[in-house]
């Protein structure tokens, strides 16, 4: 498969969530090839702000190879991390981050914080950004229309 076809799964996960009345926001975990791990945010279902897509993607990794760290794993996820979620893909040793649309005001890989190039980050993914960000950027932004 390609980026662009782990992608597609996410965006997959993203419209699960959406049904579910989340952010739709999906993230897919590949190890070798395989999809280890994927999700979508479920911050609203789980009644827990930390439910993001890529850290409910990464638990399910970590249980599935048995480590806490996914050194030899990508993680695709439709929107730019936050904070909390580049944090835990650094502490989680992720090799390849892809991600779909920025966000300018939430984001922290190119937007905002850049947590990456922090002196404190101890691990930097290779990072791919605008990954399917035109469906990505669709889907949030048809999202949130409908709600205003």
């Amino acid at each position: 498969m390609t980026a662009r076809s782990f992608m597609d799964l996410a965006l997959k996960a993203a419209q699960t969530a959406e049904k579910a009345g989340e952010v739709p926001i999906g993230c897919v975990i590949v190890r070798d090839g395989e999809v280890i791990a994927q999700a979508g945010n479920r911050t609203l279902t789980d009644r827990d702000p930390t439910a993001h897509a890529e850290i409910l993607a990464i638990r399910e990794a970590a249980k599935r190879i048995g480590s806490e760290r996914l050194t030899g794993c990508d993680l695709y996820v439709t929107l730019e991390p936050c904070t909390m979620c580049a944090a835990a893909i650094s502490f989680a040793r992720v090799r390849r981050l892809y991600y779909g649309a920025a966000d300018p005001k939430g984001g922290a890989v190119d937007s905002g914080v850049r947590f990456f190039a922090s002196p404190t980050c101890h691990h930097v993914p290779e990072i791919y950004p605008s990954v399917g960000e035109t469906e990505a950027a669709a889907l949030l932004t048809g999202f949130f229309r409908a709600r205003r």
